[in-house]
């Protein structure tokens, strides 16, 4: 009786299950896309917006090249202001080398520094010579030491060559309006790049005083003294203006494109 009684209950739960397949198999299937897509207000909601994102991109990138132009011009006038500036205050005469000046100028344009060279008794003798940057002023120096303060200094690295398998002298010097100082020396291997480790010697003002006069007086007789300074001087602040005028005009040529 019970097996009777479930039969039919199967049956009728297989015809439920059945119908509701066939019910989902023809159950037209509505996605947004489609709603979307079939409503005039979503297709003249979807053209405003492309609409209203182009003319925004479009005012965007007007903006920003308008920014862009504004700034490059801006620059191109302050460069060619300060170039101008330069040109009118520029000293026209040349300078002349003096007379006796014992030393060959090699000076490549774009170097901040130029190297004086020369032979002498069998020696090769080359100073590179750099100007050092400004310092400072102190507020408590008094007048003559503030003048003295705006002159210019320079470094001097010296290198004197008696020629292959000698070891070369080298000097490290500083040139101010006033004296030649001789910071340190040193006795070097030219093909010792790496030269870590090496007793270079105490430090110059810790030596006897009379040995520091007889290197002086050995650096003099080379025409290594301080008499350079005034040449020099003039030589390197012509060549700073000559140099500073060059990247001016680079770095206007490079905004100019």
């Amino acid at each position: 009786m019970a097996f009777s009684i479930s039969r039919p209950l199967l049956r009728r739960e297989a015809r439920l299950q059945l119908s509701l397949g066939l019910c989902a198999r023809h159950r037209p299937v509505l996605s947004c896309s489609s709603v979307a897509s079939s409503s005039p207000f979503s297709s003249l909601v979807r053209s405003a917006l492309t609409q209203n994102l182009k003319q925004s991109s479009s005012f965007l990138s007007v903006r920003f090249a308008s920014s862009k132009l504004g700034a490059d011009e801006n620059l191109l006038k302050v460069l060619r202001s300060e170039i101008e500036c330069i040109q009118e205050f520029k000293d026209p005469r040349e300078l002349d080398v003096p007379e006796g000046f014992p030393f060959e100028i090699l000076d490549n344009p774009g170097d901040n520094t130029i190297t004086l060279k020369r032979d002498f008794a069998g020696e090769n003798i080359q100073i590179l010579v750099y100007m050092n940057p400004d310092v400072e002023e102190d507020e408590e120096e008094d007048d003559t030491d503030q003048e003295n303060a705006s002159k210019p200094s320079f470094s001097l690295h010296v290198t004197i060559d008696k020629g292959e398998e000698v070891p070369i002298l080298e000097f490290a010097c500083n040139l101010n309006s006033e004296e030649l100082e001789i910071e340190n020396m040193a006795r070097k291997n030219p093909d010792d790049s790496d030269c870590q480790g090496t007793y270079e010697g105490p430090e110059f003002s810790d030596l006897d005083e009379s040995l520091q006069k007889a290197l002086h007086h050995y650096l003099k007789v080379r025409g290594i003294r301080d008499s350079l300074y005034s040449f020099l001087s003039e030589y390197m602040m012509k060549k700073d203006e000559r140099e500073y005028q060059t990247w001016l005009k680079n770095i206007e040529e490079f905004v100019r494109k």
